[in-house]
């Protein structure tokens, strides 16, 4: 099965998938700053949700795509932030970071979680059903385009915070 038609298997992360994580983090963007971030978020009790850390694998049970939600808070309410979403860069562009963020999401819809927050693409979040952030009323605590600041309500029935993003200290704002 190529990768572009594979369906990928995805998991929360254990202990022994750190290595590979911070590998796949260091391949898919330039420099290791993401690896890095995910490192301190992992250290980080009040930002690290256990179970929210999401792995895609291969069939052999290779990593090879990582989505990360971790607490922060918009003007003292619970949010999650989406950060980083990182794929080997072989299987990029496979669905193997979309089925990552995917499962990532339904395991925060099932914990109650209901904001979410993305600074990203505003061509890829979409399709998970993000807006601009600012249509919530949330703004991000420095100047960054409205369509890249992004937000999704797990539960559009509940009320969702607004006001300024305060991301946990390993993000440096």
């Amino acid at each position: 099965m190529s990768d572009s038609t594979r369906t990928w298997s995805t998991r929360p992360e254990t202990g022994a998938d750190i290595d590979d994580i911070h590998a796949v983090n260091a391949a898919a963007f330039e420099t290791e700053a993401e690896a890095d971030l995910v490192d301190a978020l992992r250290a980080d009790d009040h930002a690290w949700i256990d179970g929210l850390s999401i792995v895609a694998e291969t069939e052999e049970g290779r990593v090879v795509g990582h989505a990360l939600f971790t607490r922060c808070h918009v003007d003292g309410a619970p949010a999650l932030a989406l950060a980083p979403c990182a794929v080997l860069p072989a299987h990029q562009g496979t669905g193997a970071g979309a089925a990552a963020i995917r499962a990532g999401l339904a395991s925060a819809a099932l914990r109650g979680e209901n904001l979410v927050l993305v600074l990203g693409h505003p061509e890829y979040y979409p399709r998970f059903g993000f807006t601009p952030a600012s249509g919530f009323g949330v703004h991000a605590p420095f100047e960054v385009p409205d369509e890249a600041m992004m937000a999704l309500s797990l539960d559009p029935s509940r009320n969702t915070p607004r006001g300024t993003i305060r991301y946990p200290a390993a993000f440096g704002v």
